[in-house]
């Protein structure tokens, strides 16, 4: 009898609480827009947009429809869609929307800074930060120029012509391998380039595993990569232990097994092979993507090229031909940096961004409820009138004067305390790769219409091949 009025309390007690979730949702003022088809919602219909390179059209269509707050479905989740910068900073600022990535990411990168949220999330971010804060990068600019120098010299020299995405992707996996893995980093790169490339483009797919599906395959490669980096990291910690000292070296691995012996951070060993993962996997493909449109625009803008190139012969000039580039010689690198910018506002590497509800909150007079999907789209802004004169001109000039430009507006590495924790990284390896680049050669498109897809990043159809000629080099100072 005390079973059955017990069952009977907890069925009246689950009636309540869907009667009461029921009024309470029936309370809300929910956007404009339609959810779609169950499931799928308007999922095909963004990626296609995606491949297509009509996204910021898709965009613009619902926001004219529907004003600058809307729900869709995508991946199976409602989700409001919000755009412009007032959009953009209660994003980037609001405690209550968690950084939300695919169920494929966290699949493929378990506990990495790219996948966790809360607390969690606070502990590898404030650890992985140490690591990437500017006093240590600027450590690594020796390395990041032996390395491009290296690859350079490799693939790009004594070559007619080049397809610069799967190049740039190569350079900047062994870049930030360099940094990662250390003495370890050439073999990673030989054994697991196509592997890393697999777990990239398997970030934005359907999490079916599938053998030959992209997802499938994107595991296949996790599966792989992470075993050969778990011996690396087992080897680091096996050598911490027996030299019984702090070592010097400053990959990766020893430096997070250092910090967490000293009470920094309590992630496991597991989790920074994770985090290795997650470093790599933003970092490169990011990065590649900046470097290819960047060379893109460069071909077309001889006068924006001219500036670039007086500019990184001045540095060259006055150092030694052997002599790898500093800290200074980066900090000198400003017109350079501003056609990176103007390269990251047109052509953003990342799409958007999804964050989730972690409670009932309201935007302009709207409900978002909890459990409830938020998206933001760089695009909609960075090529927004109202915000950038002539908006789809490539003009690094624009950058001179950063107050003209309205916050939350331009946002290729985030914004506000969600800043990307590599950006600083970023920054340096790109203006490295100009410097020799500009230096050394010149380039000719190709196909000078060439298209791209965003799949998910940006990715010229052909991968952007480009005619080489060998540049005489600038004179030096010791000359």
């Amino acid at each position: 009898m005390a079973f059955i009025l017990l069952l009977a309390a907890l069925l009246l007690a689950l009636f309540l609480h869907l009667l009461t979730k029921k009024h309470r949702r029936s309370t809300y003022t929910l956007p404009p827009g339609d959810l779609g088809i169950p499931v799928v919602g308007q999922t095909f219909s963004l990626l296609n947009s995606l491949r297509s390179n009509t996204d910021d059209q898709w965009f613009r269509t619902r926001i004219n429809k529907y004003g600058p707050v809307s729900k869709m479905s995508v991946l199976g989740s409602p989700t409001v869609l919000l755009a412009g910068p007032a959009a953009n900073r209660f994003i980037f600022t609001n405690n209550s929307l968690a950084l939300t990535q695919t169920r494929a990411l966290r699949a493929l990168l378990g506990r990495s800074i790219l996948t966790l949220n809360g607390d969690e999330l606070k502990q590898v971010r404030s650890a992985v930060q140490e690591y990437l804060r500017p006093e240590m990068v600027r450590r690594y600019v020796g390395k990041m120029d032996e390395e491009v120098r290296r690859q350079i010299k490799l693939n790009w020299v004594g070559r007619d012509t080049v397809t610069v995405f799967p190049m740039a992707r190569r350079l900047t996996l062994g870049v930030i391998c360099s940094i990662v893995f250390g003495q370890e980093a050439a073999a990673m790169v030989e054994a697991h380039a196509d592997d890393f490339q697999m777990l990239g483009d398997a970030i934005l797919s359907f999490p079916v595993n599938i053998p030959f599906t992209r997802f499938g395959k994107g595991m296949k490669a996790s599966a792989k990569i992470r075993k050969s980096i778990t011996r690396i990291a087992q080897k680091r910690e096996g050598s911490l232990l027996e030299e019984g000292r702090a070592a010097s070296s400053t990959d990766f691995f020893t430096y997070m097994l250092i910090l967490g012996s000293q009470g920094a951070h309590s992630l496991t060993l597991e989790d920074i092979v994770d985090n290795a993962m997650g470093i790599i996997i933003g970092a490169h493909g990011t990065t590649s993507a900046l470097i290819t449109f960047m060379i893109r625009h460069l071909a077309n803008e001889p006068d924006v090229l001219d500036k670039i190139t007086q500019e990184q012969d001045e540095i060259a000039y006055n150092k030694g031909t052997e002599d790898v580039l500093t800290w200074e010689d980066v900090s000198r690198m400003k017109y350079t940096w501003k056609a990176a910018m103007e390269t990251l506002r047109t052509v953003p590497p990342v799409f958007g961004s999804f964050r989730t509800a972690t409670k009932d909150i309201e935007y302009q007079g709207y409900h978002i409820p909890k459990g409830w999907k938020v998206f933001a789209a760089q695009s909609i802004t960075h090529l927004d009138s109202k915000f950038f004169n002539e908006p789809t001109k490539f003009d690094p000039s624009r950058f001179e004067k950063r107050s003209s430009i309205p916050p939350y507006s331009f946002l290729p590495f985030g914004g506000g305390s969600r800043m990307c924790p590599g950006t600083e990284f970023s920054r340096v390896e790109t203006l490295v790769v100009m410097h020799y680049l500009v230096t050394q050669f010149r380039w000719r498109l190709c196909f000078k219409d060439e298209t791209y897809t965003k799949d998910p990043k940006p990715t010229p159809v052909f991968g952007l091949p480009v005619e080489l000629e060998l540049r005489r080099p600038p004179a030096t100072a010791d000359a």
